[in-house]
């Protein structure tokens, strides 16, 4: 059983907007990274998951369950922490969770425990009694948590939880979903936009653009190694590079590295002789990894998009 599958999901808003487009794929349990620019699609997506959007066409699906038919049932299992400010000032953090225990259908001593329960995991016990109207934004996020795990969910959507923070309140952030999906083993999809979030705390990353599937895969296989070692000198990079392509490999420029095809072992060996050689000084050598931001570099052809046309390798003629 996946946890979610959609299959040509697609959502159309009045005035021609398509916000989801034909969306196709299935995510595994584990803390999955939702990843996209502000207008991807993410928080349509969830919506749509919750069974609180209708779909335009396709079809969706949560622990087998049909979104279309089966949303009271999906939203029993799921926590949802949406991602704008939706909390009453004049409420404590006790009194809304609380409520919200109730309405999820928690016994009402079964609800104040389990609200003091996560009151203290997300580290608001000691201002739980506070109205919200006081709160830091950090501590408004930590409510939004507390309460989408307040009825024990098997899943939680979380739509850029990190949304208003300083770095320090990032971090803080990304450590309590880290505990909630490792130590509670609950599944987690976290919706952001910002990739070095989604680097530290995920370990699956469905990447959307323009409401398609870029790529779903293990985060992994995102960062592995590529097939270029580059190669940064001090001084001497032109000559370097004319020794490297005479030695017959195929080599580009980008900015201050010299860029090598690594079709085998060869091309270690022949850079550090050449370095010798020429006596100049090594300042790194490393075979490059894939980025993340690599994914959205690259148009839905998959001909190379240059954000900067001075970052652009440039190729050495032979």
């Amino acid at each position: 059983m996946s946890l979610i599958a959609t299959d040509g999901l697609t959502k159309r808003y009045p005035g021609g907007v398509t916000a989801l487009d034909g969306l196709t794929v299935e995510i595994e349990p584990g803390i999955v990274g939702l990843v996209g620019s502000n207008g991807a699609g993410k928080s349509t997506l969830l919506k749509i998951l919750l069974g609180l959007l209708d779909s335009t066409s396709g079809s969706a699906t949560v622990f087998d369950k049909d979104v279309r038919t089966h949303g009271i049932e999906i939203r029993e299992l799921v926590g949802y922490m949406p991602e704008h400010d939706c909390l009453p000032p004049d409420m404590s953090a006790t009194d809304v969770v609380s409520h919200l225990a109730l309405i999820s259908g928690l016994p009402r001593t079964a609800a104040r425990e389990r609200t003091a329960e996560v009151l203290r995991h997300v580290g608001l016990y000691e201002e739980r009694y506070r109205a919200i109207g006081g709160y830091s934004t950090g501590m408004k996020q930590r409510v939004k948590l507390a309460q989408a795990l307040v009825h024990d969910p098997r899943l939680l959507l979380l739509d850029e939880p990190t949304n208003g923070l300083d770095p320090a309140g990032r971090d803080e952030m990304l450590e309590l979903i880290r505990r909630t999906g490792h130590e509670f083993g609950i599944a987690v999809i976290v919706a952001s936009h910002l990739l070095g979030e989604i680097e530290r705390v995920c370990d699956h990353l469905v990447a959307i653009e323009g409401g398609r599937l870029l790529r779903s895969a293990p985060l992994g296989s995102f960062t592995e190694r590529t097939g270029t070692l580059a190669v940064e000198v001090e001084d001497g990079r032109d000559a370097l590079a004319a020794r490297l392509v005479a030695r017959g490999l195929r080599v580009a420029i980008d900015g201050s590295a010299v860029l090598v095809d690594l079709v085998d072992e060869a091309p270690f060996d022949i850079v550090r002789d050449l370095v010798v050689e020429l006596d100049v000084p090594l300042v790194r050598m490393e075979q490059r990894r894939h980025r993340l931001e690599d994914l959205f570099r690259d148009a839905p052809a998959g001909v190379p998009v240059v954000v900067n046309p001075a970052d652009a390798p440039e190729e050495v003629a032979p």
